[in-house]
């Protein structure tokens, strides 16, 4: 950063570098710093074991300072929380020479400077746990200073809650917040879970390509790029599904991958355009045995994560115990319109769409429509574990028909707390029927569906050479940590969530410029909709735009509501 674009405080900041180097102090060391002990370890260990803490040497960043003339107390953090530590000018500088205390920790550390301290610990008279400093070491010196978080009396005063800045500046947030470590934590605690889980069943982890040269495995739009040295448009997966089919074609009876997938979508509080999940792939295996396996794994992972299978998720409490409910998906829409949708054709089902208020188009076939009357009309109703099953034929190109019941196939979702935190089939492994679903799945896009499958001629030579019944599931494992950690954003369980451009880069011209009157998500889709400019919005009309929009909404999955006309008549007079 150029010194004529710093605050006061950072000035000061850079003039306290200067000097430290000028008196012989490295503020950045590269040097091994001997850390014995951390904060945990030392708050829950004194107690017991006084004499084990003697002697310790630990490394953290300053929170807080109270210079009190020839001593002083600090509270410093490290990775498992915060702790007291008191220093004294004589102790730290035993001969005539006091420019350690006077100088280089009275004037020139910071609250946000990373330093090494060595003492013992003691209690103060207030009965604080604390280490008494004989030695501390300048291990990195802060040059932007931390937002400042006050409490007092049990309050929270200037909270870094904004959510841009907390998204954005996750190492801040992560600072000042310590219950984000701890949802972080519980992720970790839960992949773990589900991992151990998964191998102690014998399944064996794999990787499968992130570039690929035809997207697949789910209907979604992809991230298109381009390899120089072979010349050809690859794209980032939106599913790792084909690729580990391939593998159990191969002879491998039992494969999962802990993936990131990309998916060319909206935004919203449950949608990142770049997500995690676990995919499983189990031979000689059913939908029905998956059902049973995924009950198991989760109410395990609840288990482990909280102690018990009830989870709190904002006013609701979700009880992962088996069995958990199940419905078909026929069956689910009848339950909550009352309306059976089971037999109609793809124009009854969109006049049935439009009554239920729906916005549809010309895109949308049977699938789809019967996609949206559910998304619309039923799964936010399901907030306890609620299996979705047997779903219709058109909604599925990779899952096999439903050995009983014409005109369905064997899968199933899992919902809870109204969002599908996993889809699972029993697989398709009939190469005729497969390529015949991929052929529709064409024809589909060539009717404009941007998220109607591609046609996979190396999947379909693989599974031509015989692929055995098999069970297949994808667990969005973004979704559920929100439900597992109380979150109530996917971006609260993304370390870096995607972020449109800072403005000040959109000034520089390292950006594209959006319509500043039009709040996001709503000015990227008017920018999908053609309409990119202040101009180009005056000339429309504010009654068209809110039908669009709502239309956009849909199809991207954007879970804000829509903005009334009024609201958009005020974007197109400023």
């Amino acid at each position: 950063m150029k010194m004529n674009e710093l605050t006061e405080q950072e000035k000061i900041r850079y003039e306290a570098l200067q000097e430290l180097r000028k008196l012989g102090v490295d503020p950045y060391p590269a040097d091994l710093y001997p850390v014995s002990h951390h904060t945990a370890e030392i708050l829950v260990g004194f107690e017991k074991s006084p004499d084990e803490f003697k002697s310790v040497c630990l490394a953290g960043r300053i929170m807080t300072r109270r210079i009190m003339g020839n001593a002083s107390f600090a509270e410093i953090q490290d990775d498992s929380g915060r702790i007291q530590v008191y220093i004294r000018r004589d102790d730290i500088c035993p001969e005539e020479d006091k420019t350690m205390y006077n100088t280089v920790f009275k004037r020139l550390v910071d609250i946000g400077d990373i330093i090494g301290v060595k003492g013992y610990v003691f209690k103060t008279q207030t009965g604080e746990t604390s280490i008494h400093v004989s030695e501390f070491k300048i291990l990195s010196k802060s040059l932007r200073p931390l937002p400042i978080v006050k409490e007092k009396d049990g309050t929270i005063y200037d909270a870094f809650k904004d959510p841009e800045l907390r998204y954005r500046q996750r190492y801040v947030d992560l600072i000042v917040n310590p219950e984000v470590k701890a949802t972080f934590r519980k992720r970790s605690e839960l992949v773990n879970s589900m991992r151990s889980f998964l191998s102690a069943k014998g399944y064996m982890e794999v990787e499968t390509p992130v570039l690929q040269p035809l997207y697949g495995g789910a209907a979604a739009r992809p991230f298109k790029t381009h390899h120089n040295t072979l010349d050809m448009t690859l794209y980032l997966r939106i599913a790792n599904e084909l690729y580990l089919k391939r593998l159990i074609v191969g002879g491998f009876e039992g494969v999962y991958e802990f993936a990131k997938d990309f998916r060319n979508e909206g935004m919203s509080r449950f949608h990142n355009p770049e997500f995690t999940q676990m995919e499983l792939y189990v031979a000689y295996k059913d939908y029905e045995w998956m059902m049973d396996l995924v009950e198991e794994m989760v109410e395990k992972i609840a288990i482990d994560l909280h102690g018990k299978t009830v989870v709190k998720y904002g006013e609701h409490e979700i009880d992962f115990k088996r069995p958990w409910k199940r419905f078909s998906m026929y069956g689910a829409i009848e339950h909550f319109t009352g309306v059976d949708v089971s037999s109609m054709d793809e124009a009854n089902m969109k006049d049935q769409a439009i009554k239920f208020g729906i916005k549809v188009d010309d895109s949308m076939g049977r699938a789809k429509l019967i996609d949206e009357i559910f998304g619309e009309m039923c799964e936010h109703k399901l907030i306890q574990p609620t299996f979705i099953t047997d779903y219709p034929v058109e909604m599925s190109p990779l899952a096999k028909s439903h050995r009983s019941k014409p005109g369905l196939v064997e899968r199933f979702e899992a919902v809870v707390n109204g969002k599908e935190i996993c889809n699972a089939f029993s697989e398709l492994n009939d190469p005729i029927d497969q390529r015949k679903r991929f052929e529709e799945q064409v024809e589909l896009g060539k009717r404009g569906d941007e998220e109607a499958m591609t046609l996979d001629e190396d999947f379909l030579r693989a599974i031509e050479h015989g692929m055995p019944p098999t069970a297949g599931l994808g667990i969005g494992i973004d979704r559920l940590t929100m439900i597992m950690t109380n979150s109530q954003s996917i971006q609260d369980v993304l370390f870096f969530p995607q972020m449109r451009p800072e403005k000040h880069a959109a000034a520089q011209g390292n950006a594209p410029q959006s319509l500043s009157m039009v709040p996001h998500p709503w000015n990227e889709l008017l920018a999908k909709m053609g309409i990119d400019s202040v101009e180009k919005l005056r000339e429309s009309n504010p009654n068209k735009l809110f039908n669009d929009l709502g239309g956009m909404r849909k199809k991207n999955k954007i879970q804000e509501p829509i903005p009334t006309v009024d609201e958009i008549r005020a974007w197109i007079s400023e």
